[in-house]
């Protein structure tokens, strides 16, 4: 039996004692998650083709997908070949050099370099813009904020948020007012729900840069990847049992009515808005003291999986217990008995009861990190790693040029 199965037999076993009366149970009000279908596809494994796989979905279309370099081996939920190590594509006009199996580098002739322009620099902070080579393995690339560099540019990114503040108006000017042949993206991560402005923005920019699979430049929030060579994972110890950090309280969310509901039944140890104080910087080692960790995303879309869970749960080595997109959703990225959906169960208060389960079966708690013998987890870098795998889309797209016709139908899908 998996570990899949085992909230649904949970859940059998409490309405029997219950005297199977269901009626106890909260019906979900609107926003609030279901349980959702759970069903295994076949599909060509991403690293080995006789196995199945779970939920694996291709991202079509896209450029250039989120860990090509960094770092290497097989990614779980990125379409790949299966030979070993990442494939990059060549540069014009030169070889591409191999300094080890493992770590392709570019090497471009002089003049050759790619330059990316930052419109405006994320929220308006300026920070100091890393070395693509250095960072990533990624030479030939020049980033830039200065604007006096928008003719030279090959491609200009447009954050999303500071596009909503600025306007059509902070959009640059001219006649015509893009290059030819320079590619204008983009950028965004967060939720449509948290996206104002996509309207009149069709027919705009050439690529898209998100979270989002089918996104010309996918970056998600963070990834498993399979290292080289295996390093043994230790359990930190673990002395509470659910914890979650919270910044953005608001009434109206699914996650906060949810969790009004679960706290019923099982304590929660609220930190940021509204609990207690977080240590700077202690955020990871403070949930990994917890057991559980309620990875709420702050409203529920396709692909939206935030930090919430690859780092505030996975690198605290607490299991996370999401509510976001659909639990098929989540198994494109990773394993299915990685984590527990809130979808899982027909209310809080079975949920809390299955996490005081598990609290008392220490063999079944552990089954959560079977996963950790084979992956491990990369968390991605804001925005260094976004910035430079522009620059790597630039080379592998060539002369390709194409127009985003409807971007806020598409994004908001």
């Amino acid at each position: 039996m998996s570990i899949r199965e085992l909230p649904l037999l949970f859940s059998f076993f409490c309405f029997a004692d219950e005297g199977g009366d269901k009626s106890a149970v909260t019906k979900p009000s609107r926003g609030q998650p279901t349980r959702g279908a759970r069903v295994r596809l076949p599909c060509e494994h991403p690293y080995n083709p006789s196995r199945a796989c779970w939920g694996l979905g291709s991202h079509r279309g896209s450029l250039l997908s989120a860990g090509t370099q960094i770092p290497s081996g097989p990614r779980f939920g990125h379409d790949q070949p299966s030979v070993p190590g990442p494939q990059l594509p060549e540069c014009r006009g030169a070889a591409a050099a191999t300094k080890s199996p493992r770590e392709p580098e570019h090497r471009c002739p002089e003049g050759g370099a790619v330059t990316v322009l930052l419109w405006w620099e994320p929220f308006g902070r300026p920070r100091r813009l890393p070395d693509c080579r250095r960072r990533y393995n990624i030479s030939g690339c020049r980033l830039s904020a200065d604007r006096s560099r928008f003719g030279e540019a090959q491609a200009v990114l447009f954050h999303h948020r500071d596009l909503a503040r600025h306007g059509a108006e902070g959009l640059p000017r001219g006649s015509p007012p893009r290059p030819p042949r320079q590619r204008w993206v983009w950028m965004n991560f967060e939720s449509p729900s948290h996206s104002p402005g996509l309207r009149g923005l069709g027919g705009l920019f050439n690529w898209t840069m998100s979270y989002r699979r089918d996104s010309d430049v996918f970056v998600p929030y963070g990834y498993l990847y399979v290292p080289p060579a295996p390093r043994p994972f230790v359990l930190p110890r673990k002395t509470r049992l659910v914890a979650w950090v919270i910044s953005n309280w608001n009434e109206e969310h699914a996650r906060v009515r949810y969790y009004r509901q679960l706290k019923e039944h099982l304590p929660i140890d609220v930190y940021g808005a509204r609990g207690m104080a977080l240590a700077e910087g202690g955020l990871v080692e403070t949930v990994s003291a917890y057991k559980f960790y309620l990875a709420f995303e702050n409203s529920q879309h396709t692909d939206y999986i935030t930090e919430k869970l690859w780092r505030n749960a996975f690198s605290a080595s607490a299991v996370p217990v999401v509510l976001g997109p659909r639990r098929a959703n989540y198994e494109r990225f990773i394993p299915p008995d990685s984590f527990i959906h809130v979808d899982d169960f027909p209310s809080p208060r079975l949920l809390a009861t299955y996490l005081k389960f598990l609290d008392k079966n220490k063999p079944n708690y552990r089954r959560y990190f079977a996963w950790r013998k084979k992956y491990e987890v990369h968390v991605t870098s804001f925005w260094d790693e976004h910035f430079c795998k522009v620059c790597e889309a630039v080379r592998a797209a060539g002369n390709q040029i194409k127009t985003v016709g409807n971007l806020a139908s598409w994004f908001e899908s």
